[in-house]
């Protein structure tokens, strides 16, 4: 495989989830710039991995390998996100042997052989914590449905904090709005799961640019996740940026202006800003919001917005046309 992409967020090492398939049996080298990794011909052997940081990538990519390696695989701080149980309730479905999934120590004993199975995937929490603060920023009020609000309960405590307005109407749907009184200000700080996750940390960054007082932001997970705050600033929002901490200051009066966007939770960000914004705000770059919602333009339009898609999605299926040039 080739050496990690995404978003440019900062460093984003591989190093753990090597070395511990190494430690499991795997012969792992680079080739021309790629990844190469073989498994012994008698298969990976289960070990003890202890993680010096934790990954959630990391964890999943371990918690699959050791299934259907020999013996017992135990991961030590392993990520604790309810991704990777939904992931181990898929893998003990087809078979597998996955405990402690969702808690520090993850234990796996290996299968001869995995079957097929039928799994729904848990709702996105991220675009949940997304879609609440739409409703706060633009001062509406939106249901949001088909979620999980027990996956969201520091992004909902922290909102609520900040004056949102967030009913839990049933197991699955939440009703969300902005208080009579409106936002103010608070210190926030991200860290891994189940503290407020760094992915809702740039809609939080826009949040603030329209509440009361004073915010001071503090990223701990990736050391290059603010580049969102200069194309706010862009737009008339007061952010000052110092290493990992980003002061905001409001409210502020946004302008709709032409900007870039330099990563997912970004671009989220940004479409947030221009909701709020006076006059038309273009987001370049915007096709990096695919990797993370589906049809987000379709869905703000469908509650009132503004909204339009200026080049097709990157996700959206190809033309007959395009189909047939993919044949030849």
């Amino acid at each position: 495989v080739s050496l990690p992409g995404g978003c440019a967020i900062g460093a984003r090492p591989i190093d753990l989830h090597l070395a511990a398939l190494t430690k499991m049996g795997a012969a792992v080298f680079l080739e021309a710039g790629d990844v190469v990794a073989r498994s012994p011909e008698d298969g990976l052997v289960g070990a003890e991995i202890s993680f010096d940081k934790i990954s959630v990538t990391g964890t999943e990519n371990l918690m699959m390998a050791a299934t259907l390696a020999r013996g017992i695989t135990t991961i030590h701080n392993a990520a604790r996100e309810p991704e990777v149980r939904d992931l181990a309730e898929l893998l003990n479905k087809m078979g597998a042997r996955v405990r402690g999934a969702g808690t520090p120590t993850i234990q796996i004993t290996g299968v001869e052989g995995l079957g097929g199975a039928q799994h729904t995937i848990i709702p996105d929490r991220i675009e949940t914590g997304t879609f609440i603060a739409v409703a706060a920023i633009t001062k509406g009020e939106l249901e949001i449905r088909d979620c999980n609000p027990e996956h969201c309960n520091r992004i909902i405590g922290k909102l609520r904090e900040v004056g949102v307005e967030i009913e839990e109407v049933n197991q699955s749907t939440l009703h969300a709005r902005c208080g009579a009184r409106g936002l103010h200000a608070s210190d926030l700080t991200t860290e891994p799961y189940p503290a407020f996750p760094t992915d809702m940390q740039a809609q939080f960054m826009t949040l603030m640019t329209q509440a009361n007082g004073r915010s001071a932001i503090t990223e701990t997970i990736f050391e290059n996740r603010f580049m969102h705050a200069s194309e706010l600033q862009r737009m008339g929002a007061r952010i000052q940026v110092t290493h990992d901490k980003a002061i905001v200051d409001g409210p502020t009066r946004l302008i709709g202006a032409r900007v870039q966007a330099s990563d997912l939770r970004a671009s989220a960000s940004l479409v947030l800003a221009g909701l709020v914004a006076e006059g038309e705000t273009i987001i370049d770059r915007v096709y990096h919001i695919d990797r993370g919602y589906e049809k987000i333009e379709t869905k703000l339009k469908d509650v009132g917005a503004d909204i339009e898609r200026m080049r097709e999605s990157v996700t959206a299926p190809l033309s007959s046309e395009h189909q047939d040039a993919a044949e030849l």
